[in-house]
């Protein structure tokens, strides 16, 4: 198992945008990816600028291959500018 569970404080304003862009690219994960075992994203309630990512993967492999997918690929210029 490879497991990831990443805490980031996006700009003030961008959480909305944030989100959207990275449930998408959870959402193919799962979805696409038979080494993805689950890819969860959960919002601060408290400070709503801290977003939560919990990723499991099948192994380090797995986790390479969804560091090459398209949606991987795809939200990384969609969701950098916005991380504080």
């Amino acid at each position: 198992m490879y497991s990831l569970f990443i805490k980031t404080r996006v700009k003030p304003g961008c959480a909305e945008r944030f989100l959207t862009a990275i449930k998408v690219n959870a959402a193919a994960s799962v979805a696409t990816e038979p080494g993805c075992l689950v890819f969860d994203v959960s919002q601060d309630r408290v400070d709503p600028e801290v977003i939560y990512l919990y990723e499991i993967y099948r192994d380090d492999e797995a986790y390479e291959a969804h560091t090459r997918t398209a949606h991987f690929r795809d939200s990384r210029p969609l969701v950098e500018p916005l991380i504080a």
